[in-house]
């Protein structure tokens, strides 16, 4: 079956589509890497036979989903689990997430995988009545958990704490306890509203600036209980700016899917490690880049991960949180599963020429690891939005 595809343009007009041949990335031997951390926030695999409701009561293929996991694993990188790019709050449920977790750190042990889970407060309706103690209590069984199965906490920002604080004193305060009470240094999470509108005016300011006052003061307060942290804002300049003013031996985890490249690699004053969303859809260009990065060779570096800022910017465009759509589609068409289905419902997010451009830009990106297998693909979705 010939390779050229008809793809459509915003309007309906076709046009002819011809994908190029696949980039070969090399492996890391050590399974790791020396100069940078770097996670990826891995999706889950949805099982399309369950029979249940996809909007309430989706259902996850957990050997895919965990197989996905030491693909990951595989190409060097560490896991971010049960993340918003899991779809925590979005399609998967706090139950649904302990199993996550508890299987990935099994897996992860198996196979001396890094693993840092996703600690929330999503279990708990973000409705009036809401107290700080609720909060509290919430976060406090999911870090409790977390720390049972053997894993890393990412405390991740709550829906729930940005609709009941009412001072910036508030999230100082719920912070500080919960940062008293776990054992091992975690990796707070600032995630931007454009990821979640729910989070608007975290930190109890809509002011960035004013914003990341109140988050450093938790930082250092806590210090020894802060591992990294981990912004999510599309701003590379706020995060440099952040990053310059952490105390000597927090991390600063880049979350920034549009600048990556740069903040990566750092300048004279310092650099970010990873923990990103679009790694799960980049991963040999990531593992490539961060090879040749612990090997100096800078050119190759820059190389491997910039072509791929056309595609992830396309993932990320607004609106931000639909991109877990562009995730599982470059799983489905790289034939990491066997089709483009996802809990919540979620393959309807993104349109069929979001879907693709996508195509396009990942196959520029030489990541079409088998071009012929994502033409089929690509093939089977189109014929689905009535183009033969």
């Amino acid at each position: 079956m010939t390779n050229k595809l008809k793809l459509p343009k915003t309007g309906g007009e076709l046009y002819t589509y011809s994908p190029r041949n696949a980039i070969t990335f090399p492996i890391p031997e050590n399974k790791s890497f020396e100069k940078r951390i770097a996670f990826s926030a891995a999706h889950v695999v949805a099982d399309p036979f369950a029979g249940t409701d996809p909007l309430n009561n989706s259902k996850v293929d957990w050997e895919s989903t965990l197989q996905y996991r030491h693909y990951l694993w595989s190409q060097g990188l560490g896991v971010a689990e049960a993340m918003d790019t899991a779809q925590r709050g979005m399609g998967l449920s706090w139950e649904q997430a302990k199993e996550l977790i508890s299987k990935s750190v099994a897996e992860a042990k198996s196979v001396g995988g890094r693993i840092a889970c996703g600690a929330g407060t999503d279990h708990l309706h973000a409705g009036p009545g809401i107290q700080l103690d609720d909060v509290l209590n919430a976060y406090s069984e999911q870090c409790e958990f977390v720390e049972s199965q053997g894993g890393q906490i990412i405390l991740m920002a709550s829906r729930a704490l940005a609709a009941c604080a009412q001072t910036p004193e508030d999230y100082e305060k719920v912070y500080g306890m919960i940062l008293d009470k776990v054992s091992q240094p975690v990796i707070l999470h600032w995630l931007g509203d454009m990821f979640d509108p729910a989070l608007k005016g975290y930190w109890g300011y809509e002011d960035i600036d004013k914003a990341m006052e109140v988050c450093l003061r938790v930082i250092k307060e806590n210090k020894d209980k802060v591992d990294g942290i981990k912004i999510s804002l599309l701003d590379d300049q706020r995060e440099i700016q952040m990053r310059r003013l952490l105390p000597e031996d927090v991390k600063m985890y880049t979350g920034d899917d549009f600048n990556y490249p740069d903040l990566i690699l750092g300048d004279e004053q310092g650099y970010s490690h990873a923990l990103l969303g679009v790694f799960d859809a980049i991963a040999p260009a990531a593992s490539a880049a961060l090879l040749a990065l612990d090997n100096n060779d800078i050119k190759s570096y820059q190389t491997a991960l910039e072509r791929t800022v056309p595609l992830s910017r396309h993932i990320f465009q607004t609106p931000t949180y639909a991109y877990k759509t562009g995730v599982v589609f470059m799983a489905y068409l790289n034939g990491h599963q066997p089709h483009f289905r996802m809990v919540g419902g979620a393959e309807s997010w993104r349109s069929i020429i979001h879907l693709s451009d996508l195509f396009v830009l990942a196959d520029e990106a030489g990541l079409l690891g088998d071009p012929e297998l994502a033409t089929e693909r690509m093939r089977l979705v189109l014929k689905q939005a009535g183009i033969e």
